[in-house]
């Protein structure tokens, strides 16, 4: 009995390593150069709303769906509009390597 309670703290331990592990991947310096180089904190916060929403909202919205890094991705690097106040604004795309880009994403879904 004592060794399956052993074996299950285990293997309990060591998920909650991989899972942390996996948010710690995320460069925060990388992403927020890129922020900074594309122009993205004119209209974002990371936490309030600006001209746009906050990265913390954008998380929230799109927690727990299988598809949210992939389509944070698609935003920041395909044409796409987007609604400000009463008008619709050509999105800005961010230019930088696909590794980067894809840090970003997880950089958002991480607030």
């Amino acid at each position: 009995m004592k060794t399956k309670v052993l074996i299950s703290s285990a293997v309990f331990m060591i998920s909650a390593f991989f899972a942390t592990g996996a948010q710690a991947s995320v460069d925060d310096a990388d992403a927020k150069s890129l922020l900074n180089e594309n122009g993205c904190l004119n209209c974002h916060d990371v936490t309030k709303t600006k001209t746009a929403r906050s990265y913390k909202k954008i998380a929230a919205e799109r927690k727990g769906k299988a598809d949210a890094e992939a389509a944070i991705i698609k935003h920041l690097t395909q044409p796409s509009t987007v609604k400000l106040g009463e008008d619709m604004i050509d999105h800005p795309q961010v230019e930088a390597d696909p590794a980067q880009v894809k840090n970003l994403a997880k950089w958002i879904l991480s607030r």
